[in-house]
């Protein structure tokens, strides 16, 4: 019997693990998943003495809703926030020339601790890349912050997976 090598790999390993790992979305628990993070972030934010303020005055009655629907889309889920709301620019335009200081701090330690309150994966790797994910994002949503900043049209959506931002 005449043994030969196996052919020769054509796809890098690391290509090979990027599509057999799940994305974000999946790995948390999907829409359900999204949903809870949302309701438990937004009562968190609610509860916060100086979060509250920008969370309890001008904001949709679906807020909640909306969100999970755009952190789902931006970590790997359906296309939903997009189809429904015009995607990054419209959630941007949301938060643009609100002014005050920033309260990224508060925000961040919020998302976090609603990870626990909704039960996401205790994963280190999940957890740091979700917490990369939302220090960026608050920092992009306060640069818009100031009077008369303008949203650019049909920025592109976010996307985030394990390594941190997929580029568009």
């Amino acid at each position: 019997m005449l043994l030969t090598a196996p052919p020769a790999r054509t796809t890098p390993i690391a290509s090979i693990d990027a599509v057999a790992r799940p994305s974000l979305h999946e790995f948390a628990g999907g829409d359900e998943a999204m949903l809870a993070l949302t309701t438990a972030f937004h009562e968190r934010c609610m509860a916060d003495p100086d979060l509250n303020h920008p969370f309890s005055h001008g904001i949709s009655p679906h807020h909640v809703e909306n969100l999970a629907r755009y952190w789902a889309e931006v970590f790997g889920g359906p296309p939903s926030y997009s189809r429904v709301h015009g995607g990054h620019s419209a959630m941007l335009e949301v938060h643009a020339r609100k002014g005050g200081e920033s309260l990224g701090p508060n925000f961040v330690s919020c998302f976090m601790l609603a990870l626990d309150d909704a039960r996401l994966p205790e994963d280190p790797e999940f957890r740091a890349s979700m917490r990369r994910y939302i220090e960026w994002a608050t920092d992009e949503v306060n640069s818009y912050a100031p009077a008369g900043r303008r949203v650019e049209p049909d920025r592109p959506m976010p996307r985030w997976s394990w390594e941190g931002p997929i580029p568009a």
